[in-house]
């Protein structure tokens, strides 16, 4: 092939003038974008518009071409506020991971060189109490050139507007664009202190819950009592779960019931010393739920070394859902 051949070639992306890969792309407004993902994101125009220091009436426009370069309405305004049409629906997660993957991308570019890896890690505050403090102390201990950046909040899933490499979550099992490693699904047994469980004796459970204080657990988007609906539900009872008093973290519930403030639904595998030890006596059957803890990343992270021996490590401690790591001889921390 001659040299005048060629560049005639390169210039027109390949054989006989087919496009590149790269010339086939479509233009990415990337302002638009993200301003459509601000105020996706922000369910408001207002809110959106001081995030990213820019007016309301400039950010209007740039999704108003995207809509326009789409072809479909992608938000819907309302009195109350924003809402999305399926298609904003659609893309909105797409944008979130993309940018959350260029800023890590950018990120680790900037830290090459620079010192040790930082691993992003969020972990529920009960786990992080009970297992997550020993666990991250284990994973320095075998791998002192990553360093940790630990996160923590309650609630169901992933948390909103954070930029994590990898997650612990309570959850629900669920199908979408994160790989999923569950390390373990929880049960609900009553439990309440020895002194509590003392004025239960020759009573039945029903009737002891309906006079008892019951204790519950918050989570965002969930209803309250939801367990204990659940479990009332599964054994049969007729407990009003509405009743009783309610704690951000279930560890703050069970510290509550150990010092004999009412009957929390623990998970037997969580709490299992605390029932060995005797400060937490179980006080009825042991049914199953719908959430567990998984470990969770994006299926892009698979190949980031840092975020592989994080998975290895933690999936080989709790053994694909099996007994949990042993716990050290002292109680948790409040």
């Amino acid at each position: 092939m001659s040299r005048r051949a060629s560049e005639r070639e390169d210039r027109a992306g390949g054989p006989e003038g087919a496009p590149s890969a790269a010339s086939q792309r479509i233009w990415l407004p990337l302002n638009a974008l993200r301003a459509f993902e601000a105020v996706a994101r922000e369910r408001s125009f207002t809110a959106a518009a001081a995030s990213l220091h820019v007016s309301q009436s400039a950010l209007s426009r740039h999704v108003g071409r995207l809509e326009e370069l789409i072809g479909r309405r992608l938000l819907e305004r309302r009195p109350s506020g924003v809402a999305l049409t399926p298609a904003g629906a659609a893309l909105l997660p797409v944008l979130t991971g993309s940018f959350d993957r260029i800023e890590q991308t950018i990120r680790g570019l900037r830290q090459e060189g620079a010192g040790p890896r930082l691993l992003r890690v969020h972990m529920p505050p009960t786990f992080l109490t009970v297992f997550g403090v020993d666990l991250l102390k284990a994973f320095r201990a075998a791998f002192p050139g990553v360093l940790i950046d630990v996160s923590s909040s309650n609630g169901v899933g992933l948390p909103a507007s954070r930029a994590l490499d990898v997650a612990v979550v309570f959850d629900k099992p669920r199908v979408d664009d994160r790989v999923r490693d569950l390390l373990w699904t929880v049960s609900c047994t009553p439990a309440c202190s020895p002194e509590v469980a003392a004025a239960a004796a020759g009573r039945s459970l029903d009737d002891f819950l309906q006079q008892a204080e019951l204790l519950h657990v918050k989570l965002e988007n969930e209803p309250f009592g939801v367990f204990w609906a659940d479990y009332a539900r599964q054994r049969g009872l007729s407990v009003d779960e509405r009743r009783g008093l309610a704690f951000d973290t279930e560890a703050l519930a069970v510290q509550w019931a150990m010092a004999g403030g009412g009957v929390v639904l623990i998970d037997d595998g969580t709490w299992q010393r605390e029932v060995d030890a005797g400060r937490l006596v179980t006080v009825g059957p042991t049914v199953d739920t719908a959430y567990g803890y998984y470990l969770t990343l994006h299926p892009d992270d698979l190949h980031d070394p840092a975020i592989a021996l994080f998975r290895s490590f933690l999936i080989n401690r709790f053994a694909g859902g099996g007994p949990r790591p042993p716990l050290p001889p002292t109680a948790p921390a409040p």
